[in-house]
């Protein structure tokens, strides 16, 4: 068996190392950067790419895709409140400046994260913390702005910056919550007394309004029995009994109706003044006395008045 050349071993690592050497890929959103010998010598986009072996070199990459960088702040409210504030910024290389992102800026990270502190302290200082919660987007959009001027002549674009988190001391945020539950209890409270005086105001009206209706009921009461007592009397005007005897008797019916009222009730306590039935009897029969003088008296007066009219009519003729 023949021997394989060693010169052939010799031949297939140069030509390996030309390939090698010769071609090279370039992932999808990277750019690489090429120097010949230690000077920059072009910038290659994605796919297969050529380059001088022993000549040319990729000094290095460059990766093209939107970033992101999270920066915590720590800084002082106006009203001397520490809060820590985490920024995230969005950042990419701009296409036609790869160069300088590569060139001009040995750690893009450090120097982002260097601005957002600038940026934050400045701003944050100016207001108090119920501010800093509100008008967070200010403090974002002033990040950008900031950072927008400065990148731009090293290659990068900043997309967006956001204040995704901020977080007061412990003792601050209890504060605070302690503060919200007082407010709420306020609130609720506010709520319960305006219930409990809608609940007053219509319980009044509901009184007033029974109180009205009662007023009327008794009036309409009274009315009937006004109404009755009339009629009473002109029954017993009907049958011959005047008016001063309808009234005694009907005042003394009243009298035992109403003794018999009160005595059909088992829980009535009642005092009758005077105290013997026979003081009682007497001032019933004094009543009745009363208005059958009275209604003597009328009398009398009416035959009086009779008699001088007709004594006047007789002088007239």
């Amino acid at each position: 068996m023949n021997e394989f050349p060693i010169s052939n071993f010799v031949l297939i690592a140069i030509a390996v190392f030309l390939v090698y050497g010769i071609f090279f890929l370039v992932k999808q959103q990277t750019a690489a950067i090429i120097e010949r010998f230690g000077r920059f010598q072009s910038v290659r986009a994605s796919g297969l790419q050529l380059k001088i072996p022993l000549v040319d070199r990729v000094a290095g990459r460059i990766n093209l895709k939107i970033q992101q960088l999270d920066v915590i702040v720590e800084t002082k409210t106006k009203d001397d409140v520490f809060v820590r504030l985490k920024v995230s910024v969005q950042f990419q290389v701009v296409n036609d400046k790869v160069y300088d992102a590569f060139y001009k800026l040995e750690n893009p990270q450090s120097q982002i994260t260097s601005y957002v502190f600038d940026v934050v302290r400045a701003e944050v200082p100016k207001m108090i913390l119920d501010n800093v919660f509100e008008r967070k987007d200010d403090v974002a959009n002033a990040v950008k702005s900031e950072l927008n001027e400065a990148m731009q002549d090293y290659g990068y674009d900043i997309i967006k910056t956001l204040v995704t988190d901020i977080d007061p001391d412990e003792q601050v945020k209890e504060a605070m919550n302690r503060i919200n539950a007082s407010e709420r209890e306020k609130v609720a409270a506010e709520f319960e007394a305006e219930a409990e005086r809608i609940k007053i105001v219509a319980k009044a009206r509901a009184e007033a309004e029974s109180k009205r209706l009662q007023g009327q009921g008794i009036a309409d009461q009274r009315r009937e029995i006004a109404r009755g007592l009339e009629e009473s009397v002109d029954v017993l005007n009907n049958v011959g009994i005047n008016s001063q005897e309808a009234s005694a008797l009907i005042v003394v019916t009243q009298h035992y109706d109403t003794l018999q009222s009160i005595g059909e009730e088992t829980n009535t306590n009642l005092i009758l003044l005077p105290n013997s039935p026979q003081a009682g009897s007497d001032m019933l029969n004094n009543m009745v006395a009363s208005f059958t003088a009275s209604n003597q008296i009328g009398e009398a007066m009416k035959r009086a008045e009779e008699e001088s009219k007709n004594k006047k009519k007789k002088d007239d003729k």
